[in-house]
């Protein structure tokens, strides 16, 4: 049997065998002690975490669940919690809503299992299976992001689930981008469910925001008035629809949210907001995500062609940025580089692809401006009153 850092016993030694080793004579439950051959034929996994670690504490009722569903498919797992607590208190503390198994508490027994799994952190969840995911690899990250269909938390586990989100990006079915167990549908603002199937064949925009956030209620409003023009074009009304994926904190805030909205929206209570976000890697809010006829995505940056564009930028394609972007530079070719105002003291000089509130008009600008260097002052190039 190698050392206390060999890697080795971390994945071909009985765990009953690794705690007798430790003086560990017996595993506790709630209900009191159970000899160490009740792991005996388990997928085990070592849970090291504390009472006053608060990620831990965040993390430990998703964990429950996890540990609840799989068990009650049938699915064997059994956890073994090795605490960080600083006193025994503080480890009944945390043991009591565990369903799992516990090491009796002692302070040196953590220093010598962390040492020997490699633990540097907590709260860390470490398989025992022989293709186990190590804490490198992150198995809370796992679970986090795919709840009890991470199990058997393997490698190849791991995989199959990575290259199932990127067919989604890639394109797939819209229901399976969608859709979820049990639902096969969205909702709109009114509560009506709309099948997502009528949505194929249509371009979809995924509209990542969150009430609380300041940008997000912003752009929503630039979102809001793009939609209504495509809403409003007969040669667009049946081929575009956003999706609202949430992040608001609660569901409250979610309603609130969706009343303002006059598309429709992924379901608050549904886990499929947090599949969204994780593959399409989406970081920070607001964004936008345009997916095409096809199921393909054809931009993660639909928030900039919004911005910028507006409801010009339908489809969404690099083909019809490039479109615009070259009508907006013959535009600008045929303005001159500089005016003077009759409104304004100082000479104003040309600037392009700029957002800006026309201080003439008071009207939200976007594109060709003309600008004070001096002073914070814009003007659209057709409220411009030149000078004689």
């Amino acid at each position: 049997m190698g050392g206390l850092g060999d890697p080795a016993i971390c994945i071909d030694s009985d765990i009953a065998a690794i705690l007798a080793t430790q003086g560990v004579e017996f595993l506790l439950s709630g209900e009191g002690k159970v000899p160490l051959s009740s792991c005996d034929g388990k997928t085990i996994c070592l849970f090291f975490s504390a009472n006053w670690c608060r990620p831990c504490r965040t993390f430990c009722p998703q964990l429950v669940q996890l540990y609840n569903t799989l068990n009650t498919k049938g699915k064997n797992l059994e956890i073994i919690f090795v605490s960080f607590d600083h006193d025994e208190n503080g480890f009944k503390e945390h043991f009591k809503p565990m369903p799992w198994l516990a090491v009796p508490f002692a302070t040196n027994l953590h220093k010598r299992l962390s040492g020997m799994y490699h633990v540097d952190r907590i709260p860390s969840l470490i398989s025992l299976s022989l293709d186990g995911l190590s804490v490198g690899e992150d198995l809370i990250g796992l679970i986090e992001d795919y709840g009890d269909e991470a199990f058997p938390f393997t490698k190849q586990r791991k995989e199959e689930l990575k290259a199932a989100d990127d067919a989604k990006c890639q394109g797939g079915k819209l229901e399976d981008l969608l859709a979820h167990k049990g639902r096969n549908y969205v909702i709109s603002m009114d509560a009506k469910k709309i099948a997502v199937s009528e949505l194929v064949d249509r371009t979809i925009g995924l509209y990542f925001g969150g009430h609380w956030c300041p940008p997000s209620r912003s752009f929503t409003k630039q979102l809001i008035e793009a939609y209504n023009d495509l809403k409003t074009s007969t040669s667009t009304e049946q081929f575009f629809e956003i999706v609202f994926v949430s992040t608001d904190r609660d569901c409250k805030e979610f309603d609130l949210n969706l009343s303002s909205m006059p598309w429709l929206a992924i379901p608050y209570e549904d886990r499929t907001r947090q599949d969204l976000c994780r593959i399409f890697n989406v970081k920070g809010i607001p964004a936008l995500v345009i997916v095409g006829p096809d199921g393909k995505t054809i931009t993660t940056n639909g928030k900039s062609m919004i911005a910028l564009y507006g409801a010009k930028a339908y489809p969404f394609t690099e083909s019809r940025i490039a479109s615009l972007e070259g009508a907006l530079r013959k535009e600008g070719e045929a303005l001159p580089p500089q005016v003077k105002d009759i409104k304004h003291e100082h000479i104003l000089k040309l600037d392009m692809a700029k957002a800006y509130v026309c201080d003439s008009c008071r009207k939200q600008g976007k594109f060709c401006a003309f600008s004070c260097d001096v002073c914070d002052y814009d003007l659209h190039p057709s409220c411009v009153e030149p000078t004689s």
